[in-house]
């Protein structure tokens, strides 16, 4: 999966935008994150704890979380080797989560 499969995955979901921040793009819905961009091959997703604790045990190929992210609501996907099904989920996940925070 490349970053612009992400831009189309993402751009689908209703009311998510893309933007940039530093050169790297970011896919807000009404300006909450969904997810971000860190790198050529690595994105954060947003994503309750539940959420993450279980994409965890079962793709943990697919998605990690940082030190950096530990206290938040975030994981960390690998487009370069992980499951391109997974990761779809989790930014559909995450566009629900924020959703229902509106």
């Amino acid at each position: 999966m490349r970053i612009d499969d992400v831009t189309g995955l993402a751009e689908a979901l209703a009311g998510v935008r893309r933007t940039t921040a530093d050169g790297l793009a970011q896919w807000r819905y009404r300006g909450w994150l969904v997810a971000r961009q860190l790198n050529d091959v690595h994105l954060v997703i947003r994503a309750d704890f539940d959420y993450r604790a279980s994409v965890l045990h079962h793709f943990p190929e697919t998605f990690s979380v940082p030190t950096r992210y530990r206290k938040h609501m975030m994981v960390v996907a690998d487009l370069a080797n992980g499951d391109p099904g997974a990761i779809e989920d989790a930014l559909e996940t995450a566009w629900q989560l924020q959703r229902n925070a509106d």
